[in-house]
């Protein structure tokens, strides 16, 4: 098995600029791990939300994450200005792959990557759109390398 190496930052197509949060440091100095997952879905989210795709309040579809994982490479800790690289890898029907890298300021390596697959559903019923919005696809393609 090939372990996992750091992506440069010119694999990504879009970036997030994110702060870590005191809270964020464990006792061992720097961020936990279930940290580096909170910052990828509020760098995917927050570029949905931008490009005007996902309405968190009143959207008729909504993403719901269905798998996640993630490749440390380097610690990052508090206080530290962090850079999310965001891509699409796969967009199916109603799923789409994110794969994100963690960039610590003027770092051309990411400290960690990872993926999430959201599935989008209707928000009232739960179930999987036939096919997702316009605004949605829109967005993607600005992810897409």
């Amino acid at each position: 098995m090939t372990r996992p190496q750091p992506d440069a930052r010119h694999a990504y197509p879009a970036f997030v600029p994110l702060t870590t949060r005191w809270m964020d440091n464990d006792v061992y100095g720097h961020l936990n791990n279930v940290v580096y997952y909170s910052l990828f879905d509020t760098a995917v989210n927050r570029l949905l939300i931008d490009a005007g795709a996902l309405d968190i309040h009143g959207g008729a579809v909504i993403g719901l994450v269905v798998e996640t994982h993630c490749n440390f490479f380097e610690s990052l800790a508090f206080p530290q200005a962090i850079q999310a690289g965001v891509r699409v890898a796969h967009q199916g029907r109603s799923s789409v792959r994110y794969e994100i890298g963690l960039f610590a300021e003027g770092s051309d390596l990411c400290a960690a990557r990872g993926h999430f697959v959201h599935v989008y559903v209707d928000r009232d019923s739960r179930r999987p759109v036939t096919e997702l919005p316009a605004a949605y696809l829109q967005a993607l393609k600005d992810l897409t390398p």
